[in-house]
């Protein structure tokens, strides 16, 4: 006797949730998981650096959703534009934190990462198309 029949019987019928996958979904929820890590790496190195914290704006935060609103080739220019910056941080960011680690002011090459970062978000802020009149507006 089989103790779990569920587990042999064929299912009939269809699930509620079955059907195809919504990867534009997954790939928006990624970039905007990657966009808000990468805000915390800078936000290292900007301490590093002796920068205060600054408040995300809603330009900033809504970035993710509006690229995935957009679609098309921003979209995709997007994604590897933040690919590409995470590529950059991590490693960047690990250094400047073994170098403190080893009793090492830290402040100049982590300046120079913060700049990098900021100058790179200037670019990809500038991927955001302009409001349309029939577009929703983002609240944040």
């Amino acid at each position: 006797m089989n103790a779990h029949p569920s587990f042999s019987a064929p299912v009939t019928g269809s699930l509620p949730t079955s059907g195809r996958a919504e990867f534009g979904q997954a790939s928006a929820s990624a970039m905007s998981m990657k966009w808000s890590a990468l805000h915390d790496a800078v936000g290292v190195a900007g301490m590093l650096a002796g920068i205060a914290a600054e408040p995300m704006r809603a330009e900033v935060r809504n970035f993710p959703a509006v690229m995935r609103d957009t679609g098309g080739w921003r979209r995709r220019q997007a994604e590897e534009a933040i690919d590409d910056l995470a590529a950059i941080m991590e490693p960047g960011l690990a250094a400047l934190l073994g170098v403190n680690a080893r009793g090492v002011n830290p402040a100049v090459p982590a300046l120079a990462l913060w700049q990098e970062f900021h100058a790179a978000r200037s670019a990809l802020l500038a991927l955001t198309p302009p409001p349309s009149p029939q577009s929703p507006r983002r609240f944040a």
